[in-house]
């Protein structure tokens, strides 16, 4: 076998970030050498000069950080952390009183496959979706604000590594289970796991009125692990695909059991039929869940053989076809939908599997593509030319080759074990055609040591023309997917209106005031550029007494409608801490359970007086 080696994309990286800083070559004596020339020429491909601004937006997951990230591409500067499942104290996520509920109690998530709205199959720049694989949750993100707008727990269901491709107008996204589980998480002997555990697949809508994900139904799929999924575009537009694994249905040494048969199964549905199924009764109620089961409603869901231990499943831009990778097998499968189409039309099964007819292999396949030395194919992402490029986990690398003919075009190295990858607008009905990043599991020897364990990275590859690593960017923890959406499709707000309707907000130092009801004492203050005034009337303004035991709500809103004057709200040693945009009312809550005082003060940065911004919780001892 080849040896591939690539270290060389590091040293391109080095170069890149010298050269950013340097306007004129570097030299060795009086000679520029061609690896200076070049170096200098990938640095103004990403170079974005102050006062510029990036081309596209990167929403990259953050694994078990239960975060996302944000990078401006083709700089690979990180823009910002959003906090989703996780609390985030730089944010206060997760101590007001919205995002404490929206995390319900939860401490962490691990985010996987965030993914955009779409109309008509391209990045509309409404809202990005993501699924959380450790506590099965889904959640939804206003790209107006950049903020969290609701979180699903779903039930019946554990871990929805699957979602959140949405299908081409957002009207669904499908969230099937990694793991098996029987209805409701109910105590079931393992022995008894073909019988009683189910792959539950979950089909969620958005409300874009009152910006709420709602659960449904559900499909209860055999007890195998569902790994990816793509939803059709164009002429396959009622349809989807994901993939699965351990179809054996192990329950224990997994990397053995779950590796016997020679193929999995892609899933094949129409959720159109699916809907129809609902709305004409035909499901069963399980846990108060519509549930849908295929082996006794046919006609929507089918098995398609596939290699051995696919994750990706990947539609292209045209609708055309779907791609599947076996990890364990150095192929990449193309499966023509109109083939699909005609073998279910005609009936060309070659029997059933718990229920669920199977696609005659041959009969739905188009090709196998075997680029040579390439091992551990997991993704395919799409350019606007007719070309697919496929991660390759174990050979480390990118390879490009023609959807029409299979033939491998080109190929490049990265640093290393790339998973996923993400194209420009790779993962819509037209992608661009610039730029793949690589989302690498390993970097090793890319940067700083930091210890024994390292950064991962993300590589920047132009794929304009010949495949060329352009620049490296560390991310911690692992970008497990991502995409990437045209810059100029998003237009954030700069403040949040000012809304003198809005429950719990007053405009005005004199309106701010304190009510008490019973036990509970309610605070209805402005933050300002420099300070809290919590009672205009009152003697210290900028001070809260209250009895010890008493139930605390403040409510804040930040007056300065001057776009980044972001103020913090924390209360010294009571583990409470929120943040408020300007023109936004937050609201805090919690129980006055320590008698003493208690300064409380702005956390985040605001002019020249911040460190004056601060005041006083007075908690009187019962």
């Amino acid at each position: 076998m080849k040896k591939i080696v690539p270290a060389i994309s590091g040293l391109v990286a080095g170069f890149v970030a010298a050269s950013v800083f340097f306007a004129d070559f570097t030299t060795i004596g009086s000679k520029t050498t061609a690896g200076d020339v070049k170096a200098k020429s990938n640095a103004e491909k990403v170079y974005v000069p102050f006062g510029k601004k990036d081309d596209y937006y990167l929403f990259a997951s953050g694994g078990h950080s239960g975060q996302m990230f944000i990078y401006g591409v083709p700089s690979m500067r990180k823009i910002r952390t959003i906090p989703v499942f996780s609390p985030d104290a730089a944010t206060g996520y997760g101590w007001d009183k919205e995002s404490k509920a929206m995390l319900g109690g939860y401490t962490w998530g691990d985010l996987h496959h965030p993914a955009f709205s779409e109309t008509k199959g391209e990045y509309d720049g409404k809202y990005m979706f993501a699924t959380d694989v450790a506590n099965n949750r889904a959640a939804v993100m206003d790209l107006k604000t950049f903020a969290v707008k609701d979180i699903l727990k779903v039930p019946n269901t554990s871990g929805p590594h699957c979602a959140a491709f949405v299908t081409e107008n957002t009207e669904h996204m499908f969230l099937p289970t990694r793991f098996a589980v029987p209805f409701g998480h109910k105590y079931a002997s393992l022995d008894d796991y073909s019988k009683t555990y189910k792959g539950v697949m979950s089909v969620v809508s958005f409300n874009e009125g009152n910006k709420k994900l709602k659960l449904d139904y559900q499909v209860a799929l055999p007890p195998w692990s569902f790994d990816l999924s793509d939803a059709g575009k164009k002429t396959s537009s009622d349809w989807a695909v994901l993939t699965t694994y351990n179809t054996e249905e192990a329950t224990t040494n997994m990397e053995i059991n779950a590796s016997q048969k020679d193929r999995d199964y892609i899933v094949l549905f129409n959720w159109k039929e699916l809907d129809k199924m609902v709305k004409d009764g035909k499901y069963d109620t399980v846990s108060g869940v519509k549930v849908i089961d295929p082996a006794k409603q046919k006609g929507a869901i089918y098995l398609i053989p596939v290699a051995k231990s696919p994750h990706g499943v990947d539609v292209t831009p045209d609708g055309k076809r779907f791609i599947a990778s076996g990890k364990l097998a150095p192929t990449m499968t193309v499966f023509s939908f109109e083939k699909a189409f005609d073998a279910v039309k005609n009936k060309k099964f070659q029997g059933e599997q718990d229920g669920i007819p199977v696609l005659d292999y041959k009969s739905v396949m188009e090709r196998e593509v075997n680029p040579e030395n390439a091992l551990g194919p997991l993704h395919t992402q799409f350019d606007d030319k007719g070309f697919a490029y496929t991660t390759m986990f174990i050979s480390s690398e990118i390879v490009k080759w023609n959807v029409n003919t299979g033939e491998t075009v080109d190929r490049v190295p990265v640093q290393y074990s790339p998973g996923h990858s993400v194209s420009t607008e790779g993962d819509s009905a037209s992608p661009d055609g610039k730029w793949i990043i690589a989302l690498n599991k390993l970097a090793k020897d890319s940067y700083l040591s930091v210890g024994p364990s390292h950064p991962e990275s993300m590589q920047l590859i132009d794929i304009s023309d010949k495949m060329e690593v352009i620049q490296s960017a560390p991310v911690d923890p692992e970008p497990h997917y991502a995409q990437m959406i045209k810059a100029d499709k998003l237009n954030p707000i700069v403040v949040y209106p000012k809304d003198e309707k809005r429950p719990d907000s007053v405009w005005s130092q004199e309106k701010a005031h304190i009510e008490r009801k019973g036990n509970e004492v309610h605070v209805y203050g402005i933050a300002m550029r420099s300070k809290f005034v919590f009672d205009a009337k009152a003697k210290r303004r900028d001070a809260v007494t209250v009895k010890q035991g008493d139930k605390v709500v403040f409510h804040i809103t930040n007056i300065d409608l001057d776009q980044d004057i972001t103020h913090g709200f924390a209360i010294n040693s009571y583990n409470q801490n929120m943040e408020i945009q300007p023109g936004e009312t937050k609201t805090m809550e919690f129980v006055a359970d320590k008698a003493g005082s208690y300064p409380l003060y702005c956390t985040n940065f605001c002019s020249a007086l911040h460190q004056e911004m601060s005041g006083y919780l007075l908690v009187e001892p019962k």
